[in-house]
């Protein structure tokens, strides 16, 4: 006996849907061109194959079924899905990648990065796109080991690497914030560090997975509670469970409504220099040449690093 494999063909599916279409087997047989034996012989051979009755023949007519009227609903879905399939083949072949994986830092605004998800796919593009968060070094890391196309965010001169191309993004100023309650935020200014050590320090954990990592604003010794985002940075600041250096435009709307204070502290501002980097092995495909596109223009660039929500 063949196996259900084996006879569910698209040939075998066009001989269902047509005697479903033509309501008889005689029907489908002069549609198709057919002698009707041998389009009986094949529907038994699939009925055979998946032990199951297709169509009920008790009458003049031959309806489909519960069972066949399922397989031919999933015949229709499956063609659906092999036409997409085969669109998808002749427009990769024109330049456009199977997958673009794009890593984001944490400092990279979400609703802006979504803007951008959304503007790409209103291409119509048939490259699947995955977006990976990264932290300080792993946004580099991640495109070093081949598994991002593209980086958005990279703290780290990513030209020193090899194989990599980089372009300015912008910069970012991060304050030393603490919620109301916290006792910093009475605290004289500007704060010594002496002073900044014997509290809590809220820590993003680098993501990268192997190599050197890298750490901002922490001091020898400190208590600290890391954080695998900024996000979660930010919570931890509102709640008080400690303080730090938080990303002037994220933290803004916070600053701006009391629920964060910004402290002015005796060590330097920090100010992070942001590029956007992607790999020179090759020449881009269509959907790294559009990022590039976009990531080409200042208000694409500006919005990147500062909408950030508000409260």
């Amino acid at each position: 006996m063949a196996e259900p494999t084996d006879v569910l063909t698209p040939d075998a599916f066009r001989i269902l849907n047509a005697i479903a279409q033509a309501g008889s087997f005689a029907g489908a047989a002069r549609a198709l061109g057919l002698v009707p034996s041998a389009l009986t012989y094949r529907v038994r051979q699939i009925e055979e194959a998946l032990d199951v009755l297709l169509f009920d023949r008790r009458s003049r007519q031959a309806r489909p079924t519960a069972a066949g009227a399922e397989l031919l609903a999933q015949a229709e879905r499956l063609q659906q899905e092999m036409d997409a399939v085969v669109q998808r083949v002749k427009r990769v072949a024109t330049g456009w990648e199977p997958e673009l994986t794009v890593a984001a830092d944490g400092l990279i605004s979400h609703s802006a990065l979504m803007d951008l998800c959304s503007e790409f796919f209103a291409q119509d593009p048939p490259t699947r796109l995955r977006l990976r968060e990264e932290i300080l070094s792993g946004t580099v890391g991640a495109l070093t080991s081949g598994k991002a196309d593209l980086a958005l965010g990279a703290i780290l001169e990513p030209s020193s690497a090899a194989n990599l191309r980089a372009a300015p993004l912008g910069q970012v100023r991060f304050v030393y914030a603490v919620a109301p309650t916290h006792p910093l935020a009475r605290a004289p200014e500007p704060l010594r560090d002496a002073e900044l050590l014997r509290h809590r320090g809220i820590v993003v954990a680098d993501s990268v997975q192997t190599g050197a990592t890298q750490s901002f604003g922490l001091l020898e010794g400190q208590q600290t509670l890391t954080v695998s985002s900024l996000r979660a940075k930010l919570d931890a600041h509102l709640r008080g469970l400690g303080a730090g250096f938080l990303p002037e435009p994220m933290a803004r709307p916070w600053l701006a409504s009391g629920q964060l204070v910004a402290r002015r502290v005796e060590r330097s501002t920090r100010i992070a220099t942001l590029s956007y980097a992607w790999r020179a092995d090759s020449a881009p495909g269509k959907a790294l040449a559009w990022w590039l596109d976009r990531l080409a223009r200042p208000i694409t660039r500006r919005a990147l690093l500062e909408e950030h929500p508000s409260v």
